[in-house]
């Protein structure tokens, strides 16, 4: 299992920007995708992003032209870029290496504590 600790989160205006980042642990990040998902109170946890070992994306509906996913694997690393938030993007994030495919993702990780993003209207 790989180590996740998220971070960057915060409270931003509606139209406003922020980037999470995702710091895993253990050797074979490079060869794992890695995602982002977010739960808001009340919902169940939503899949919001993947990025594939070869670099191949993959966003929700709800996200698509707003938000970018991005990795750097000499730093382990992954990157959510989101811009234009709105207040229904409100939920505490969180980042996982997943398996499987477009439409039929599965986490592989315990999950981290997560980072908060709060967007106020």
């Amino acid at each position: 299992q790989v180590q996740l600790v998220e971070s960057g989160g915060g409270l931003v205006q509606a139209g406003g920007s922020l980037r999470l980042s995702c710091v895993a642990s253990g050797s074979i990040f490079s060869i794992n995708a890695m995602a982002w998902y977010r739960q808001a109170p009340g919902k169940q946890r939503e899949l919001v992003a993947v990025v594939t070992a070869g670099g191949s994306t993959n966003y929700a509906d709800s996200v698509k032209g707003r938000f970018t996913i991005s990795r750097d694997n000499a730093k382990n690393t992954v990157y959510l870029q989101m811009n234009s938030l709105k207040p229904e993007d409100t939920a505490v994030y969180y980042c996982n290496d997943v398996y499987g495919y477009s439409g039929n993702y599965h986490h592989s990780s315990s999950w981290g504590q997560g980072t908060q993003v709060t967007v106020s209207s």
